[in-house]
């Protein structure tokens, strides 16, 4: 008898102990011991109950969001932090869908490590595709979509990436940008669906192929709203610069896209770099909450760009008054990329000295734990691995080629030159961007900046061109025009830019063709072949002068992965994309813009049909 009780308590023990762990530690796997882990309550039910339970640190930790670079799977769990990001070509080792997957789990595991088993949430600039992953579906830049005027298009690609980005594990896209670029000399121009407010709200169509009809399907992914709000008016086109309007101006020009975003649900908001009349948004309590939650009725949460509260001042780094500033100005979550484990001591001495609210911190959380709980993250915490094999498949491929032939804007075609006979025909090919996935995919593909070369899988234009013909045309390639005769009956020269993203991009002086392009165009022209010029750019370009000496002119924009959908142009698919942006006649004119008086070289709205 004794015995027997010697043997039962020490089991009591442990199985209590168990039970205890259970407790302490509930995870998905485990059954619902508190409400918040119960799926069948109102989300606000479960949000108040998990809010109830926080502690500060942990309140914090999920307003803070490190770069995968500057983080551990330990620091997730020691600090309960909130989520993590990608930067712009920032991945893992070796860059495949799967291993992001691996990466993103082994994230996931560890913050579901955390006494309260709080997901984290996993953020990416897909802002053309899964842009960083290799091998993915890399879609037309949004000037490019713009140009298509296809809002149901653009949310099939939105639900085409959503797939993509879900099958690496990835549950938040920092995408649609909405800025209207009202001057092309800004290096985001070609981020912007257009330049006047109904273009980018339209495409904001985009956010529902994103999320879903609402959040929590099997492809879902949080959409972002970007970049609130004026970063597209700012003076000279100045990257990160003073947006200089009267409020009224400011509505009627660069708030429209947002409110149409909002009315779609879109999940979060990210701040401009920029400043409205002298002042940071990173700072702006009136635009933001007053006018964004309020006004508008924004329920989602409001992220901050990469190190963008260090902004507010004007000098380098953060400080405990900005960081005051930022999260009392309405902004629930900050990016903090490396400096991460500073934000959280500050943000917690000014919670406790008073310079921030508790009721803030808790408004913060409130929203952003209602997104988590709306994605399903607490239930379907892990990488969906169906979905894996989605990135970049024949079916987005196909998608993206659509988008690229629906995109090609058609600005000359003198004496009908085009479309071309794809029997019976001999052409010369020329031109850097001709032959190269990385100049034709733009910034922000694979890396931040993007680059020249082989730098994934797709079709360039040249490929497109040759498979598009049939075996009794001969299609010759020399990328400087050399060794053209008269014997070819047309030269195509695929010029324009090569890849760059913001700041970098900015154009304070020249935006015509290179002096490389220039040559080659005129080896062709020399060749007395009718010369068509395909035109590969982020934006209109300085080419008024030129124009006369071309046969044709296609403007491309930064067609991505599928150059297939440029050569369906050139041989006979009938052209329908409009401008969505004035063509200037001189870079004197920037800014030009629709309605605003001068005489451009091609109106936005421009575009010739076969």
């Amino acid at each position: 008898m004794t015995r027997h009780h010697r043997v039962r308590r020490p089991l009591s023990l442990a199985l209590l102990l168990v039970a205890v762990t259970a407790l302490a530690v509930p995870g998905p796997a485990t059954a619902a011991s508190f409400p918040y882990q119960d799926p069948t309550l109102p989300v606000a039910t479960r949000v108040a109950d998990l809010l109830a339970r926080m502690t500060l640190d942990e309140k914090i930790g999920q307003m803070t969001q490190a770069e995968r670079g500057s983080v551990t799977q330990a620091d997730l769990t020691t600090y309960r932090l909130g989520s993590i990001l990608s930067g712009g070509g920032s991945a893992p080792t070796p860059n495949t869908p799967t291993a992001w997957a691996d990466m993103y789990d082994g994230f996931q595991r560890a913050a579901l490590a955390t006494p309260l088993a709080i997901p984290m949430i996993y953020g990416v600039d897909a802002v053309h595709g899964h842009n960083n992953v290799s091998g993915a579906t890399i879609f037309p830049h949004n000037i490019g979509l713009g140009a298509t005027r296809d809002p149901a298009l653009v949310q099939q690609i939105g639900q085409a990436v959503a797939e993509e980005v879900s099958g690496t594990g990835v549950d938040w896209d920092f995408a649609p940008c909405l800025c209207v670029a009202r001057n092309d000399r800004w290096g985001r121009t070609y981020e912007s669906f257009g330049e006047t407010p109904d273009l980018p709200s339209d495409m904001s169509t985009l956010v529902t192929g994103l999320q879903g009809a609402t959040l929590g399907g099997p492809t879902s992914v949080l959409a972002t709203a970007k970049h609130y709000l004026g970063d597209g008016g700012t003076t000279g086109g100045d990257d990160q610069g003073d947006t200089q309007l009267t409020e009224a101006e400011l509505r009627a020009v660069h708030l429209p896209p947002f409110q149409a975003a909002v009315q779609r649900g879109v999940g979060s908001v990210m701040i401009s770099y920029s400043s409205w009349n002298g002042v940071k948004l990173h700072g702006n309590q009136y635009l933001i909450t007053t006018v964004l939650k309020g006004e508008l009725g924004f329920t989602g949460f409001v992220v901050s760009d990469w190190n963008g509260i260090d902004q507010i001042d004007g000098a380098g780094g953060f400080t405990a008054a900005e960081v005051t500033a930022a999260v009392n100005a309405g902004i629930d979550m900050v990016m903090v990329p490396s400096a991460w484990k500073t934000f959280i001591s500050t943000l917690r001495a000014e919670v406790q000295n008073g310079h921030v609210p508790l009721s803030r911190i808790d408004d913060a959380n409130r929203r952003i734990l209602t997104k988590k709980f709306e994605l399903g993250l607490f239930e379907r915490p892990y990488t969906d691995r169906s979905l894996t094999p989605t990135v970049g498949n024949a079916a987005h491929r196909a998608l993206a080629r659509q988008a690229v032939r629906e995109s090609q804007v058609l600005l000359k075609n003198a004496g009908g030159v085009l479309p071309l006979a794809r029997d019976n025909n001999k052409i010369f090919v020329a031109g850097k961007n001709a032959d190269n996935i990385g100049n034709q995919s733009g910034g922000w593909t694979i890396s931040w900046q993007g680059s020249s070369g082989n730098i994934t899988p797709g079709t360039t234009i040249l490929q497109g061109i040759r498979t598009a013909v049939g075996p009794t045309t001969t299609i010759t390639y020399n990328q400087r025009g050399t060794g053209i005769d008269r014997t070819y009956r047309a030269a195509i020269a695929v010029v324009g830019e090569t890849p760059y993203a913001e700041g970098q991009g900015d154009r304070t002086g020249s935006m015509s063709l290179d002096r490389e392009d220039l040559r080659t165009i005129s080896t062709l022209r020399n060749a007395g072949v009718p010369v068509i010029v395909v035109l590969v750019s982020g934006r209109p370009l300085d080419i008024a002068t030129e124009l006369p000496a071309w046969n044709a002119l296609l403007a491309s924009w930064l067609p991505g992965t599928e150059g297939a959908g440029v050569a369906d142009v050139l041989f006979g698919a009938g052209p329908t994309g409009k401008l969505p942006m004035t063509w200037m006649n001189a870079v004197s004119q920037q800014p030009i813009n629709a309605g605003d008086g001068q005489v451009p070289l091609f109106a936005q709205g421009y575009g010739l049909t076969y």
